[in-house]
């Protein structure tokens, strides 16, 4: 098990401007701080054990995570492109290529096994839950589970038919709330968009300690039963056909948003839940009724509401990825290839995630990665003084 092993950190240094020998003097760029976290020994101990990288001259499988790293920041639309990226001779420098050629970058796109690169972001969520351990937080952490299903060209993706005219990938995520500012994935898995969110409920829901939020789409009353007998707690929108039997109704202030409060058996009688749930009904922001199920009886209702609630994060989460690294259009179109360019989002959204963490700022990461771009190949104190001043500012009540 991935999650079992011990990591050694090995931070990547990057030469700055002038300095010829990796001394003491060496400052590390706001790149080199950026990909630090990732234990790039335990990734050549895995290449090696796999021979990923056998018969390999140039492009070895560390300079491909670095090169493919830099074109999500960079939100590279093409091999070309990022061919093109290694003009920089600081990046040349980083890499140590002077050039690498598309076709070169093709072949290596869709040799690289995902599972390597699944190892790192396990790796990268370890390191977070240190800090999220580390925090004040109290009581049982909230993990929101969802998919996002990204469409593809029938023509070019056949392995990955969806429809009769489509084609698509789903991301299934488990995305852990640290709070409003903070979100990181946890678990990830990547299938053809034909598998059923159902089917990869059992994988996500694997951990004690938790409340799960899900929506309606992940709706399996054998499976609530199991989590209830497993000591799994959750909370999941109920679709409009659920048949629900009341067997007791709770009192509701006048002035609380809660329509509803009762413990109730979902199901008909012929295929009825073991356990007794509870159901509480609530407006949405746009007016629509939502009816929420959970086995916690030990919150209050508005507790309840505002667990639901937060599963809009994912929402967002997948709108970042969306927008701001590429996983709209894919560099290659194999299986290996989508997969790989998807985990390396993740990779790339957890460094940022950890940068957030350890300069403790309120910025947003899409703003950390702004000043990254601009900052990239000068000495790292200059994006983190830029990120903690900024910070300050915004405490003082100054505009930032």
């Amino acid at each position: 098990n991935p999650l079992q092993w011990m990591y050694r950190v090995v931070p990547v240094q990057i030469q700055c401007k002038g300095n010829k020998d990796m001394d003491k003097n060496t400052l590390f760029s706001s790149f080199g701080k950026w990909v630090m976290p990732i234990n790039f020994l335990t990734l050549h101990e895995q290449v090696q054990t796999i021979q990923q990288d056998k018969y390999t001259k140039k492009l070895t499988t560390r300079a491909y995570l670095l090169l493919f790293l830099h074109a999500h920041l960079h939100e590279k639309e093409s091999l070309r492109a990022i061919s093109d990226s290694l003009l920089d001779e600081e990046f040349q420098k980083a890499l140590g290529l002077d050039s690498i050629s598309a076709s070169q970058l093709s072949r290596k796109n869709n040799a690289v096994d995902p599972t390597l690169l699944a190892h790192v972001f396990i790796h990268l969520v370890q390191q977070i839950r240190c800090h999220q351990q580390g925090s004040r937080s109290t009581g049982l952490s909230l993990k929101i589970i969802d998919s996002t299903t990204v469409p593809l060209c029938l023509t070019h993706y056949r392995w990955a038919t969806f429809r009769k005219t489509k084609a698509g990938v789903k991301l299934h995520v488990r995305l852990v709330f640290m709070d409003k500012n903070t979100v990181y994935p946890e678990k990830a898995m990547v299938t053809p968009a034909r598998v059923h969110d159902r089917t990869q409920l059992e994988v996500l829901v694997d951990e004690k300690e938790a409340m799960y939020v899900f929506d309606r789409g992940y709706v399996d009353y054998e499976r609530f039963d199991r989590f209830c007998d497993e000591g799994l707690f959750f909370a999941s929108r109920l679709k409009k056909n659920a048949v629900i039997r009341v067997l007791q109704t709770f009192s509701v202030s006048e002035d609380s948003p809660i329509l509803s409060d009762a413990m109730v058996v979902l199901g008909t009688p012929q295929k009825r839940t073991e356990h007794v749930y509870r159901l509480i009904e609530i407006h949405d922001s746009q007016g629509h009724l939502i009816r929420i199920v959970t086995n916690r009886f030990d919150l209050s209702a508005e507790e309840i509401g505002e667990i639901y609630r937060s599963r809009w994060m994912i929402e967002l989460f997948f709108k970042w990825l969306k927008q701001h690294v590429c996983i709209k259009t894919f560099y290659g179109t194999s299986e290996r290839a989508v997969q790989n360019q998807i985990f390396m989002a993740l990779i790339a959204f957890c460094l940022l995630v950890l940068v957030q963490l350890e300069t403790c700022a309120k910025q947003s990461l899409l703003q950390l990665k702004r000043w990254l771009k601009a900052l990239l190949w000068q000495p790292y104190e200059k994006w983190f003084r830029r990120i903690q001043f900024q910070g300050m500012k915004s405490a003082r009540g100054t505009p930032v």
